[in-house]
Protein backbone atom coordinates (compact mmCIF):
# COMPACT_ATOMS: atom_id res chain seq x y z
CA UNK A 1 0.00 0.00 0.00
CA UNK A 2 2.63 1.99 0.62
CA UNK A 3 4.61 1.36 -2.30
CA UNK A 4 1.40 2.35 -4.46
CA UNK A 5 1.25 5.96 -2.37
CA UNK A 6 4.32 6.76 -3.76
CA UNK A 7 4.29 5.79 -6.74
CA UNK A 8 1.07 6.62 -8.18
CA UNK A 9 1.35 10.29 -7.43
CA UNK A 10 5.44 10.02 -9.33
CA UNK A 11 3.20 8.16 -12.29
CA UNK A 12 1.08 11.27 -12.24
CA UNK A 13 3.77 13.39 -12.59
CA UNK A 14 5.69 11.82 -15.16
CA UNK A 15 2.49 11.41 -17.45
CA UNK A 16 1.59 15.03 -17.36
CA UNK A 17 5.55 15.72 -18.13
CA UNK A 18 5.23 13.55 -21.21
CA UNK A 19 1.74 15.35 -22.26
CA UNK A 20 0.50 12.44 -24.37
CA UNK A 21 -3.05 13.83 -25.44
CA UNK A 22 -0.77 16.80 -26.49
CA UNK A 23 1.07 14.82 -29.04
CA UNK A 24 -2.52 15.37 -31.91
CA UNK A 25 -1.11 19.20 -32.19
CA UNK A 26 1.72 17.16 -34.20
CA UNK A 27 -0.62 14.93 -36.15
CA UNK A 28 -3.39 16.61 -37.13
CA UNK A 29 -2.08 19.36 -39.54
CA UNK A 30 -0.09 16.51 -41.11
CA UNK A 31 -3.45 14.63 -41.44
CA UNK A 32 -5.37 17.83 -43.07
CA UNK A 33 -2.93 18.63 -45.07
CA UNK A 34 -2.80 15.17 -46.23
CA UNK A 35 -6.76 14.94 -46.70
CA UNK A 36 -6.26 18.30 -48.76
CA UNK A 37 -4.30 16.55 -51.07
CA UNK A 38 -5.93 13.45 -51.37
CA UNK A 39 -9.07 15.16 -52.09
CA UNK A 40 -7.50 17.09 -54.52
CA UNK A 41 -4.81 15.21 -56.49
CA UNK A 42 -6.18 11.34 -55.28
CA UNK A 43 -2.82 10.80 -54.37
CA UNK A 44 -1.38 8.63 -51.42
CA UNK A 45 1.90 7.97 -50.43
CA UNK A 46 1.31 6.12 -47.10
CA UNK A 47 5.31 5.83 -46.67
CA UNK A 48 5.76 10.41 -46.93
CA UNK A 49 2.64 10.42 -44.63
CA UNK A 50 3.70 7.34 -41.59
CA UNK A 51 7.30 9.07 -41.85
CA UNK A 52 6.17 12.89 -41.53
CA UNK A 53 3.66 11.73 -38.35
CA UNK A 54 6.89 10.35 -36.69
CA UNK A 55 8.87 12.97 -37.39
CA UNK A 56 6.17 15.66 -36.47
CA UNK A 57 5.93 13.99 -33.53
CA UNK A 58 9.60 13.96 -32.61
CA UNK A 59 10.02 17.31 -33.40
CA UNK A 60 6.96 18.31 -30.40
CA UNK A 61 8.65 16.13 -28.38
CA UNK A 62 12.01 18.52 -28.59
CA UNK A 63 9.92 21.54 -28.40
CA UNK A 64 8.12 20.13 -25.44
CA UNK A 65 11.31 19.41 -23.52
CA UNK A 66 13.80 22.24 -24.61
CA UNK A 67 10.52 24.44 -23.64
CA UNK A 68 11.34 23.00 -19.91
CA UNK A 69 15.02 23.57 -20.06
CA UNK A 70 14.44 27.27 -20.87
CA UNK A 71 11.67 27.58 -18.94
CA UNK A 72 13.95 26.60 -15.62
CA UNK A 73 16.52 28.96 -16.79
CA UNK A 74 14.16 32.13 -15.63
CA UNK A 75 12.39 30.74 -12.89
CA UNK A 76 8.93 29.87 -14.05
CA UNK A 77 8.96 26.71 -13.38
CA UNK A 78 9.43 26.62 -9.80
CA UNK A 79 6.44 25.68 -8.52
CA UNK A 80 5.69 22.95 -11.61
CA UNK A 81 6.38 19.55 -10.11
CA UNK A 82 5.73 17.94 -13.52
CA UNK A 83 8.23 19.97 -14.96
CA UNK A 84 11.06 17.51 -16.61
CA UNK A 85 13.78 19.23 -15.04
CA UNK A 86 12.24 19.00 -11.66
CA UNK A 87 11.61 15.69 -12.27
CA UNK A 88 15.29 14.67 -13.07
CA UNK A 89 17.04 17.29 -11.37
CA UNK A 90 19.48 17.34 -14.58
CA UNK A 91 18.91 19.98 -17.03
CA UNK A 92 21.96 19.20 -19.13
CA UNK A 93 20.37 15.85 -19.84
CA UNK A 94 16.98 17.05 -20.46
CA UNK A 95 18.63 19.64 -22.81
CA UNK A 96 20.33 16.75 -24.99
CA UNK A 97 17.37 14.62 -24.69
CA UNK A 98 15.31 17.65 -26.90
CA UNK A 99 17.94 18.06 -29.07
CA UNK A 100 18.01 13.96 -30.31
CA UNK A 101 14.09 14.61 -30.91
CA UNK A 102 14.94 17.08 -33.07
CA UNK A 103 17.64 15.32 -34.82
CA UNK A 104 15.71 12.20 -35.70
CA UNK A 105 12.49 14.28 -36.50
CA UNK A 106 14.96 16.26 -38.82
CA UNK A 107 16.20 13.11 -40.00
CA UNK A 108 12.68 12.06 -41.14
CA UNK A 109 11.58 14.98 -42.84
CA UNK A 110 14.98 14.86 -44.91
CA UNK A 111 14.23 11.13 -46.00
CA UNK A 112 11.27 13.07 -47.77
CA UNK A 113 13.04 15.44 -49.19
CA UNK A 114 15.51 12.96 -50.35
CA UNK A 115 12.50 11.05 -51.92
CA UNK A 116 10.97 13.75 -53.60
CA UNK A 117 14.76 15.40 -54.51
CA UNK A 118 13.18 18.49 -53.61
CA UNK A 119 14.32 20.50 -50.58
CA UNK A 120 11.06 22.85 -49.95
CA UNK A 121 9.24 20.43 -47.08
CA UNK A 122 12.68 20.29 -44.81
CA UNK A 123 12.82 24.04 -45.30
CA UNK A 124 8.90 24.32 -44.39
CA UNK A 125 10.20 22.49 -41.42
CA UNK A 126 13.13 24.05 -40.94
CA UNK A 127 10.93 27.58 -40.22
CA UNK A 128 8.33 25.93 -37.94
CA UNK A 129 11.67 24.68 -35.75
CA UNK A 130 13.05 28.47 -35.66
CA UNK A 131 9.38 29.51 -34.61
CA UNK A 132 9.29 26.96 -31.90
CA UNK A 133 12.59 28.10 -30.54
CA UNK A 134 11.95 31.86 -30.98
CA UNK A 135 8.78 30.72 -28.58
CA UNK A 136 10.92 30.05 -25.42
CA UNK A 137 14.57 29.89 -26.17
CA UNK A 138 16.77 32.39 -25.29
CA UNK A 139 17.76 35.65 -26.52
CA UNK A 140 14.21 35.90 -28.42
CA UNK A 141 11.68 34.32 -25.64
CA UNK A 142 8.61 36.16 -27.53
CA UNK A 143 6.36 33.86 -25.51
CA UNK A 144 7.10 36.34 -22.93
CA UNK A 145 6.10 39.49 -24.95
CA UNK A 146 3.05 37.59 -25.31
CA UNK A 147 3.72 36.56 -28.57
CA UNK A 148 3.16 32.42 -28.66
CA UNK A 149 0.10 32.21 -30.04
CA UNK A 150 1.28 33.86 -33.26
CA UNK A 151 4.05 32.35 -33.67
CA UNK A 152 1.84 28.64 -32.42
CA UNK A 153 -0.97 29.91 -35.03
CA UNK A 154 1.73 30.36 -37.96
CA UNK A 155 3.90 27.31 -36.91
CA UNK A 156 1.18 24.55 -36.66
CA UNK A 157 -1.57 25.96 -39.42
CA UNK A 158 -0.67 27.57 -42.18
CA UNK A 159 3.03 26.32 -42.40
CA UNK A 160 2.62 23.04 -41.34
CA UNK A 161 -0.45 21.96 -43.36
CA UNK A 162 1.15 23.18 -46.36
CA UNK A 163 4.14 21.58 -45.61
CA UNK A 164 1.99 17.91 -45.33
CA UNK A 165 0.45 18.62 -48.76
CA UNK A 166 3.66 19.74 -50.48
CA UNK A 167 4.85 16.54 -49.15
CA UNK A 168 2.32 14.62 -50.81
CA UNK A 169 1.83 16.55 -54.27
CA UNK A 170 4.97 18.79 -54.41
CA UNK A 171 2.49 21.61 -55.69
CA UNK A 172 0.54 24.62 -53.54
CA UNK A 173 -3.18 24.59 -52.62
CA UNK A 174 -4.99 27.51 -51.67
CA UNK A 175 -7.73 25.25 -50.31
CA UNK A 176 -4.92 23.53 -48.21
CA UNK A 177 -4.62 27.30 -47.48
CA UNK A 178 -7.96 28.20 -45.92
CA UNK A 179 -7.97 24.83 -44.17
CA UNK A 180 -4.52 25.35 -42.11
CA UNK A 181 -6.62 28.41 -40.86
CA UNK A 182 -9.04 25.85 -38.84
CA UNK A 183 -5.79 24.08 -37.87
CA UNK A 184 -4.18 27.30 -36.68
CA UNK A 185 -7.05 28.47 -34.93
CA UNK A 186 -7.25 24.93 -32.89
CA UNK A 187 -4.03 24.66 -31.86
CA UNK A 188 -3.96 28.09 -30.36
CA UNK A 189 -6.54 27.22 -28.69
CA UNK A 190 -4.87 25.00 -26.52
CA UNK A 191 -1.73 27.04 -25.57
CA UNK A 192 -4.10 29.98 -25.30
CA UNK A 193 -5.82 27.77 -21.93
CA UNK A 194 -2.59 27.06 -20.70
CA UNK A 195 -2.35 30.16 -19.31
CA UNK A 196 -5.60 30.47 -17.20
CA UNK A 197 -3.67 28.56 -14.34
CA UNK A 198 -0.71 30.14 -13.68
CA UNK A 199 -1.05 33.77 -14.00
CA UNK A 200 1.14 34.31 -10.67
CA UNK A 201 3.80 32.69 -11.82
CA UNK A 202 4.00 33.99 -15.10
CA UNK A 203 3.64 37.93 -13.07
CA UNK A 204 6.57 36.97 -10.86
CA UNK A 205 9.04 35.78 -14.03
CA UNK A 206 8.09 38.68 -15.96
CA UNK A 207 5.79 36.49 -18.52
CA UNK A 208 3.62 38.83 -20.30
CA UNK A 209 1.23 35.95 -21.70
CA UNK A 210 -2.32 37.41 -23.19
CA UNK A 211 -3.66 36.45 -19.96
CA UNK A 212 -1.54 38.30 -17.65
CA UNK A 213 -2.12 41.02 -19.67
CA UNK A 214 -6.06 41.11 -20.41
CA UNK A 215 -6.43 39.52 -16.88
CA UNK A 216 -8.71 35.68 -16.57
CA UNK A 217 -12.00 37.67 -16.81
CA UNK A 218 -11.33 39.48 -19.88
CA UNK A 219 -9.46 35.92 -21.09
CA UNK A 220 -12.03 34.10 -20.38
CA UNK A 221 -14.51 36.23 -22.88
CA UNK A 222 -12.00 36.54 -25.56
CA UNK A 223 -11.97 32.44 -25.46
CA UNK A 224 -15.65 32.07 -26.28
CA UNK A 225 -15.27 34.24 -29.12
CA UNK A 226 -11.51 32.43 -30.33
CA UNK A 227 -13.34 28.88 -29.71
CA UNK A 228 -16.81 29.77 -31.87
CA UNK A 229 -14.82 31.17 -34.71
CA UNK A 230 -13.48 27.53 -35.73
CA UNK A 231 -17.56 26.97 -36.51
CA UNK A 232 -18.69 29.83 -38.89
CA UNK A 233 -14.91 29.49 -40.93
CA UNK A 234 -15.74 25.82 -41.43
CA UNK A 235 -19.14 26.58 -42.68
CA UNK A 236 -18.18 29.83 -44.71
CA UNK A 237 -15.75 27.89 -46.57
CA UNK A 238 -18.76 25.44 -47.60
CA UNK A 239 -20.72 28.35 -48.93
CA UNK A 240 -17.57 29.75 -50.79
CA UNK A 241 -17.20 26.32 -52.42
CA UNK A 242 -13.72 25.93 -50.55
CA UNK A 243 -14.43 23.31 -48.61
CA UNK A 244 -16.76 20.07 -49.02
CA UNK A 245 -19.96 20.32 -47.19
CA UNK A 246 -18.82 16.80 -45.79
CA UNK A 247 -16.14 19.05 -43.48
CA UNK A 248 -19.00 20.16 -41.48
CA UNK A 249 -18.74 16.52 -39.84
CA UNK A 250 -16.31 19.40 -37.29
CA UNK A 251 -19.04 20.71 -35.64
CA UNK A 252 -19.42 17.25 -34.09
CA UNK A 253 -16.65 18.97 -31.50
CA UNK A 254 -19.16 21.70 -30.64
CA UNK A 255 -20.11 19.71 -27.39
CA UNK A 256 -16.67 19.78 -26.60
CA UNK A 257 -16.52 23.83 -27.62
CA UNK A 258 -19.10 24.56 -25.39
CA UNK A 259 -17.73 22.34 -22.28
CA UNK A 260 -14.52 24.42 -22.54
CA UNK A 261 -16.17 27.89 -22.65
CA UNK A 262 -18.38 27.76 -19.50
CA UNK A 263 -15.51 25.44 -17.60
CA UNK A 264 -13.36 28.69 -18.48
CA UNK A 265 -15.51 31.33 -17.64
CA UNK A 266 -17.22 29.63 -14.41
CA UNK A 267 -13.19 28.93 -13.15
CA UNK A 268 -11.04 31.36 -14.84
CA UNK A 269 -9.87 32.90 -11.40
CA UNK A 270 -9.33 29.56 -9.56
CA UNK A 271 -6.03 27.89 -10.68
CA UNK A 272 -6.84 24.58 -9.11
CA UNK A 273 -9.81 24.24 -11.36
CA UNK A 274 -9.28 25.72 -14.68
CA UNK A 275 -5.28 24.16 -15.26
CA UNK A 276 -7.66 21.21 -17.01
CA UNK A 277 -8.96 23.62 -19.39
CA UNK A 278 -6.09 22.47 -22.02
CA UNK A 279 -6.88 19.11 -21.93
CA UNK A 280 -10.56 19.96 -22.94
CA UNK A 281 -8.93 22.37 -25.85
CA UNK A 282 -7.08 19.40 -26.78
CA UNK A 283 -10.34 17.23 -26.73
CA UNK A 284 -11.94 20.11 -28.97
CA UNK A 285 -8.39 20.53 -31.49
CA UNK A 286 -8.30 16.73 -31.90
CA UNK A 287 -11.99 16.15 -32.89
CA UNK A 288 -12.49 19.35 -35.22
CA UNK A 289 -9.57 18.65 -37.17
CA UNK A 290 -10.03 14.84 -37.33
CA UNK A 291 -13.64 15.02 -38.83
CA UNK A 292 -12.83 18.14 -40.86
CA UNK A 293 -10.13 16.13 -42.32
CA UNK A 294 -12.51 13.55 -42.87
CA UNK A 295 -14.69 15.39 -44.59
CA UNK A 296 -12.25 15.87 -47.20
CA UNK A 297 -11.33 11.99 -47.42
CA UNK A 298 -15.04 11.86 -47.97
Amino acid sequence: MTTKQILYPNTKLWMAAIKPPMYSVAIMPIWVGTAVAFAETKIFNGAVFSTFVAAAILILAWENISNDVFDSETGIDQNKHHSLVNLTGNKLLIFWLGNLCLSLGLLGILAIAFWQHDLTVIAIILLCCGLGYMYQGPPFRLGYQGLGEILCFFAFGPLAVEAAYYSQTQTWSMTSLAASVIVGIATTLILFCSHFHQVKDDIAAGKRSPIVRLGTAKGAQLLVWFTASIYPLTLLFVLLEISPAWTLLSWVSLPFAVKLCRHVQENHNQPDKVSNCKFIAVAVHFWACLLFGLGFML
